[in-house]
This record gives C-alpha cells, structure tokens and sequence, in this order.
C-alpha cells in the first residue's frame, strides 16, 4: 500500500513546481509513466516490452487529438453560425474519420497488448489513464485557486 500512495504524493507535490517550467510535459510524462508502471505492477520485463508499444499509441492519438480534432473544433467555434451546410458537412464527416482513427489507434493497442501484459492489466491501464488524468486535473484545480488568492 505503501508503495501505491508514494507516487500519487510525489504527483501532487511535482505538479504544482510542473505548471512554470517549459519541460513540465515532460516531468508529467514521467510521472504518468510511474503512475501506470506501479499501478499495474509491471514487471521489468513487462515494461521494457509495454512502453514502447505505449508510447507509440500516445503519439499517434496525441497527433490526431491535438492537430487534427482542435482544428476542426476551433473552425467549428469561431464559425459555428456562419457555416455553410456544406462545410458543416464536411467538418462533421472528418471529425467522424479522425475519431474513428484514435479508436482504431486504440484498438491496434489492445491487440498489441495482449501478447505483453495479461487482459486485466490492460483494463487496469484503462483505469489508470483515467485516474491520473483525474488527478492531474483536480490538482491544476487546485494550483488555480490557490493561485487566485
């Protein structure tokens, strides 16, 4: 037990030095990386096998998340009540088509997963992504009202 709540002290305390330092992805990268190795208990061969499928996954559907989905939501904001149906259309169908690509990015992950790590542990990754997400977001929460006093 011990060893499952030392990471998430060390997260809470890293993150608020993270938020004014350029490198800070990549501190958070780091600690996401422990996150997720302790909380599904990998072992080092497991890891040494897991991360560069992970990792690989990570930059696909952060490429897509990022460049592709934000500036078809950014056209759709700044434009949404002077869109053509046309182009509504069109940024509808590519939305569609990307999402489609993070989900088969996702799939393509499990399959290569499963001949590394068991089917649970690729469910608790699952649980895991989401619970430092959660923590990462309640502590920039955190830094904002602090920060606002």
């Amino acid at each position: 037990m011990k060893t499952f709540i030392l990471p998430i002290i060390v997260l809470f305390l890293s993150l608020n030095v993270l938020a004014q330092q350029p490198e800070g992805r990549d501190k958070i990268k780091a600690l996401k990386v422990s996150f997720i190795t302790e909380r599904l208990a990998l072992t080092a061969n497991e890891a040494e096998q897991f991360w560069p499928i992970y990792n690989a996954y990570e930059e696909a559907t952060l490429k897509l998340k990022h460049e592709e989905l934000r500036d078809i939501r950014r056209e759709i904001k700044n434009n949404a009540n002077n869109l053509s149906e046309e182009r509504a259309v069109e940024l509808l169908e590519k939305m569609t088509k990307t999402e489609n690509r993070i989900h088969d990015e996702e799939a393509k992950l499990n399959s290569k997963l499963q001949k590394v790590i068991s089917a649970k542990k690729i469910i608790l990754l699952k649980v895991a992504e989401e619970d430092f997400k959660k923590k990462l977001f309640e502590q920039f929460k955190k830094m904002k009202r602090e920060g606002k006093k």
